[in-house]
C-alpha cells in the first residue's frame, strides 16, 4: 500500500512537470495565449486558456468565437 501510494504520488509530480499543451498545429492562439486544455468535436476545437477563456476554432484553425470566463 505504500509503494502504491509513492507511485501515485510520483505520477502526479510527473504530470504536473509535463510540458505545455500541444495543440494541433494549424491552431495559432492570439498572443500571450497559453493552453490550459482543449477537446475536438465534428467540425470545432475549443481551447481553455490560462486566462480564463475558451476560444472555439473551426478545423481550419480560423477563431470562430471567443467566451471569457466569469469565476464567481
Amino acid at each position: 500500500m505504500i509503494a502504491g501510494f509513492l507511485v501515485l504520488i510520483a505520477a502526479i509530480v510527473i504530470r504536473l512537470d509535463a510540458e505545455p499543451l500541444p495543440l494541433p498545429e494549424r491552431i495559432a492562439l492570439p498572443q500571450g495565449a497559453e493552453a490550459m486544455a482543449f477537446t475536438q468535436g465534428r467540425d470545432w476545437i475549443a481551447v481553455v486558456t490560462t486566462d480564463d477563456r475558451v476560444l472555439i476554432f473551426g478545423r481550419d484553425g480560423a477563431l470562430r468565437q471567443s467566451m471569457e470566463i466569469e469565476l464567481q
